[in-house]
């Protein structure tokens, strides 16, 4: 089971710089706004991706259009045997739909 953060739970971490976000849309849509500081990487290539990001203590929120590729992302995220135990990985329920802060825009930043 993952667990689910809302829009407002994420706003408040990002505020305060204590998770990283994972967008997990095209990169066309990523570019028109994101989560500020949100890192994309589209549900396609997370599998071959999630080794090359280097995982720490940081907890994860996986973000996409309506909160539900986002929850197998954060599946994928769980399993993976890099990411520290003890680190929440989460979906932002309700996605970028219940999205009502700040957007950035541009292109995509690295992982």
């Amino acid at each position: 089971m993952v667990e689910e953060l809302t829009p407002e739970e994420v706003n408040e971490r990002v505020q305060q710089g204590d998770v990283r976000v994972i967008d997990t849309r095209p990169p066309e849509q990523y570019e028109q706004g994101h989560i500020p500081g949100a890192i994309n990487v589209p549900l396609g290539d997370l599998p071959a991706r999630v080794p090359d990001i280097e995982w720490d203590d940081t907890d994860v929120v996986c973000a996409c259009p309506v909160g539900q590729s986002s929850k197998q992302a954060a599946m994928l995220i769980q399993s993976y045997e890099g990411v520290e135990d003890g680190v929440l990985v989460a979906s932002m329920s309700g996605g970028y739909e219940e999205w009502d802060f700040d957007l950035e825009t541009g292109a995509a930043a690295d992982a």
